[in-house]
């Protein structure tokens, strides 16, 4: 004989099966919902404030957080908060012991009284806060985030059907987050390229539109840098009274930061020109307000020369600058090394004077130690002595002709290698 469950014991197994239906069709509903919402959406702050909003309302929560999160070795930082409260409760802070915690763990974490866990001793939870919910974000097994829900409404605690909920909408939600983030990087990355550009086109404009004519003269100079933008300068400044400043420079560092030091080092050599003529005097000005106008660790070296293309000769200082060459038609040369410290340094920085004359072929090359200390794969720097053989072999050549024929000989020693610094080179030569 078949033994009959009593009436009432089969009515709550009914009832209970009538209920966990109800739950797992709400649950899927949230989920569907979710994944319609989201799916449509690649912006990842409405992205986020929408997968907050559907949790709070799955778990019957107080108040939710999600924490994009970057592991960079040796602590969490958090990159985005993103937090939707359904009372007017106070913003509650996910602790970095939680993070912590999640990030060894990568588990649902359920936390029924924050003050008296002894996994969070120490811990200094918000005022307000009795119950919490966490669950990872997980993209390739690596932790991009945490999703936090506080405070059950109607003061129980979570249940495991709210941490297997959360965990699916966490699972189901993180790709999407990942790839959010992913597209607004993106974006800003563009937005930094396209200022970044902006900024060399600027630069661009600093520098000489097109080679100084000079009577009797062949000049030319050029520029590579090794970032879209870079630290070397080099300028030609005439002078009221028919002379010619020239002056090439390189600032420390590379990129943004360097280029905004190399235009305030332009803009001050040019206002100081205006003031003095003497390399010297100018450089002692220059190098006050640089001084005064960077912070320490920012420098320049600069070499400064004013032309005198009437009684040719050259009165020059050299501010630290790679030596430049003072080559003759005969092929004896001199390394212009008179003048002083680096600008920026030393706020009273004293520098001296040397005039050198130009005899018909002379030649003077000025170049950025991007050249010299071009390096190829077995570490060999292109070096100074190279630099001289080239030129001397080379000194009858046009001025463009030896900056081009250099920046070749450079680019075949560095070989594959990557341009590490920027290159200037400036060649002034008396024709007649």
């Amino acid at each position: 004989m078949i033994e009959k469950s009593p009436p009432s014991q089969s009515i709550e197994l009914l009832q209970d099966e009538v209920r966990r239906l109800r739950r797992a069709v709400d649950e899927l509903s949230i989920l569907n919902d979710l994944a319609r919402v989201i799916g449509a959406s690649t912006n990842g702050e409405e992205i986020m404030q929408t997968i907050i909003r559907r949790s709070l309302r799955a778990v019957n929560a107080d108040q939710g957080v999600i924490t994009l999160v970057e592991d960079d070795e040796q602590s969490m930082r958090t990159l985005i908060r993103t937090r939707v409260s359904s009372a007017d409760a106070p913003e509650y802070h996910l602790h970095q012991a939680l993070l912590g915690w999640m990030h060894l763990n990568k588990r649902p974490l359920v936390v029924d009284a924050p003050q008296d866990d002894p996994r969070f001793r120490g811990v200094r939870w918000d005022e307000g806060v009795r119950t919490v919910l966490c669950v990872p974000l997980i993209v390739k097994s690596e932790l991009r985030g945490v999703l936090t829900v506080y405070n059950k409404k109607d003061g129980q605690s979570f249940t495991p059907d709210d941490q297997r909920l959360l965990a699916i909408i966490s699972a189901q939600s993180a790709q999407v987050i990942e790839n959010a983030r992913l597209i607004e990087e993106e974006k800003l990355y563009i937005t930094m390229q396209q200022e970044v550009g902006l900024a060399a086109k600027i630069q661009q404009d600093l520098l000489p539109h097109k080679n100084i004519s000079v009577p009797g003269y062949d000049i030319s100079a050029r520029t590579i840098p090794a970032q879209s933008v870079g630290g070397d300068y080099y300028d030609f400044i005439p002078t009221a009274d028919g002379m010619l400043a020239v002056c090439l420079g390189d600032v420390s560092g590379k990129g943004l930061p360097a280029s905004l030091l190399m235009a305030n080092l332009q803009a001050t050599l040019r206002g100081q020109t205006l003031v003095s003529q003497r390399p010297s005097e100018c450089l002692y000005r220059s190098n006050k307000l640089l001084f005064r106008s960077t912070s320490p660790e920012k420098f320049a070296t600069l070499f400064y020369g004013v032309l005198d293309p009437v009684h040719h000769t050259m009165n020059y200082s050299n501010a630290g600058h790679d030596w430049p060459f003072h080559i003759a038609a005969d092929g004896t040369f001199k390394r212009l090394t008179t003048g002083g410290l680096m600008l920026g340094l030393l706020e009273e920085c004293r520098f001296d004077d040397e005039q050198i004359s130009f005899a018909s072929g002379d030649l003077l090359v000025i170049q950025s130690d991007g050249i010299t200390e071009a390096m190829n794969r077995h570490q060999e720097e292109f070096g100074g002595d190279l630099l001289r053989g080239l030129l001397l072999a080379n000194r009858h050549l046009s001025a463009s002709d030896i900056i081009d024929l250099v920046i070749c000989e450079v680019r075949k020693h560095a070989g594959a290698s990557v341009q590490s610094d920027d290159i200037t080179i400036m060649a002034v030569k008396r024709t007649a």
